[in-house]
C-alpha cells in the first residue's frame, strides 16, 4: 500500500477543519459555484496554447492505456511532453483512469481489477510527472444498479484504495453511484458524469461535472467539457 504522510487539504492549506477529515471522505464543495472549465479528450493531444485561449484552465487526462484495435486513441496515455507543454502555459491537470468500456468496462474485474488498474495508473500517472498528493479518478462510465454497484463497483474501487489509499482514489459516475459511493465510504473525490443522473442535477459533493460531450473540438481534436466545482477538485 502506497502510504501518503500529508493528505492533499492540508497540502493545499484550505480551512483547518479540512486537515481532519478522515479518509474516505470527501470535502464538500458549493454544487452552485463554478471555478472554470476544464476539457478532456483522447483522440490526439491539443495544444496547450489553444486550450487556454478557448478559455478553460486545465485538462482531464488519462493515464491508462489505449484499448487493443481503438487506435483513434490517439490522446492516450498521458505524457510528459504534454504536461510539460501544460505547465507552461498555467494550465492544472486531473488524472483519470479509464481502460474498458462497456462489456468490457473496468470495474467488471471487482477488486483485483481495481489493484491492477491502480498499479498501472500510478505507474502512467508517476511517468508523465504526476505528484505522489495528486489523485487519480477511476472511470464508472455506466449506469448501474445497486446490485452491480454492491457486487463489482465496491470491491473494485476497494481495490484502488488498497494500493492508493482512499485519500487518492477519486470515480468518475453518474449521482446515483456517487451517492452509494458516499454511504459506503469509499473515495475521496468526485467527478459527475450525466448518464444515469436526474436532469439537470449537480450532486452537492462533486469536485468535477461533465456537462457537454462531443459537442466541440481544439485543433482539430473532439473535447468534452466539464465544471469545476472545488479549489481543490485534485488537480496538480
Amino acid at each position: 500500500m502506497r502510504s501518503v504522510s500529508v493528505t492533499r487539504r492540508e497540502f493545499f492549506g484550505f480551512a483547518v477543519a479540512a486537515a481532519t477529515v478522515g479518509v474516505g471522505l470527501s470535502a464538500a464543495p458549493a454544487a452552485a459555484q463554478s471555478f472554470g472549465t476544464m476539457v478532456d479528450y483522447s483522440a490526439g493531444v491539443p495544444s496547450a496554447a489553444a486550450i487556454k485561449a478557448a478559455g478553460h484552465i486545465g485538462v482531464i487526462r488519462y493515464v491508462s492505456d489505449r484499448r487493443p484495435g481503438a487506435e483513434w486513441m490517439a490522446g492516450k496515455p498521458l505524457r510528459a511532453a504534454e504536461v510539460e507543454d501544460l505547465r507552461a502555459h498555467g494550465l492544472s491537470i486531473v488524472s483519470n483512469y479509464q481502460f474498458g468500456k462497456a462489456d468490457t468496462a473496468d470495474w467488471r474485474g471487482g477488486r483485483e481489477a481495481g489493484k491492477r488498474h491502480a498499479d498501472r495508473g500510478w505507474a502512467l500517472h508517476s511517468a508523465a510527472g504526476g505528484p505522489d498528493t495528486a489523485p487519480i479518478y477511476a472511470s464508472i462510465d455506466d449506469n448501474p444498479s445497486q446490485r452491480e454497484f454492491d457486487e463489482m463497483i465496491a470491491p473494485y474501487i476497494e481495490g484502488w484504495e488498497s494500493v492508493l489509499g482512499a485519500d487518492l482514489v477519486g470515480i468518475y459516475a453518474n449521482t446515483p453511484t456517487i451517492d452509494r459511493a458516499i454511504d459506503a465510504g469509499l473515495a475521496s473525490w468526485f467527478w459527475q458524469h450525466n448518464w444515469g443522473t436526474p436532469k439537470g442535477h449537480v450532486h452537492g459533493n462533486a469536485h468535477l461535472h461533465q456537462f457537454e460531450i462531443d459537442k466541440r473540438a481544439i485543433d482539430g481534436i473532439g473535447v468534452d467539457l466539464n465544471r469545476v466545482l472545488a479549489q481543490d477538485y485534485g488537480q496538480w
